[in-house]
């Protein structure tokens, strides 16, 4: 026996309170607005659920992926929209950049590394492709290494080191920026090797690292004072890694000499 039809307005609070239930910010205006407007197109019941939920799917990817991007503490909110291709076109290819913005590098757990000389656009590179990541729901941690060495350093003063290399072994993706940039590593932190060597050992064929430094490799053992245990942290960084080596001009001298010109008057 078929049960008797609900009145329309029972089923309307009925539908208002399922939403509620599950924690969909529906309203009643926007309810009878989707209503409204799928009598007067005479859509069908599918193209009327999307209207309806659509746009509240929107609102809660924004949401997370604000949230994402939040907890990722990015230095700059940088994206490929906003990048100068042409400045250095030959140096940074854009097709290489624009897929390692798709995040398949990530799903494969593959690590990468960014080299070259300070101020060629390594870090608004890495931030971009973190963002990216944030974006597609993946989660990016953002730290330099000055600032991951002394986190680490003040672990061990209190015994909590075995946790907090967890805790940075969650993100899929975590970008250690700044590398070898002003030797703090090396004069702050005299276990700067090891503790690299424990992250990496933590993430190593589990999850993505990126890692950006104006250092060769060869000359890593020196610059972290500990030769044996800095070519381990080496090994598990490039062991399959992308490794993209930018040799090009840089934006801030770039940019300094502009200002420069701009500042000098005119005869």
């Amino acid at each position: 026996m078929t049960p008797p039809p609900v009145p329309l307005q029972d089923l309307r609070e009925r539908i208002l309170a399922d939403f509620a239930v599950l924690r969909i910010p529906l309203t009643a205006t926007h309810l009878d607005a989707a209503l409204a407007q799928a009598a007067q197109d005479g859509c069908s019941h599918l193209d009327f659920l999307h209207r309806l939920i659509t746009d509240q799917a929107g609102l809660r990817r924004e949401r997370s992926t604000a949230r994402r991007i939040r907890d990722a503490h990015f230095a700059e909110l940088k994206t490929l929209a906003s990048f100068d291709w042409e400045f250095n076109a030959k140096a940074i290819q854009r097709v290489q950049i624009e897929e390692l913005a798709t995040g398949a590098f990530i799903r494969r757990r593959q690590n990468l590394v960014l080299a070259g000389h300070s101020g060629v656009g390594k870090s608004f590179l890495v931030q971009a492709i973190g963002h990216a990541a944030c974006a597609r729901g993946q989660r990016v941690r953002y730290i330099t290494s000055a600032d991951l060495l002394e986190d680490l350093s003040a672990c061990l003063a209190d015994r909590t080191l075995r946790e907090r290399v967890r805790d940075y072994a969650r993100s899929e993706l975590l970008i250690i920026d700044e590398f070898g940039f002003d030797r703090i590593e090396r004069q702050e932190t005299p276990q700067a090797a090891s503790l690299l060597y424990k992250i990496m050992d933590a993430r190593s064929q589990k999850v993505s690292t990126a890692l950006v430094t104006n250092i060769d490799f060869e000359a890593w053992g020196e610059y972290l004072g500990d030769p044996p245990l800095a070519m381990a942290f080496l090994d598990r960084l490039v062991d399959g890694a992308i490794i993209l080596k930018i040799k090009g001009k840089s934006y801030r001298a770039h940019r300094a000499a502009q200002s420069a010109g701009e500042d000098t008057p005119t005869e």
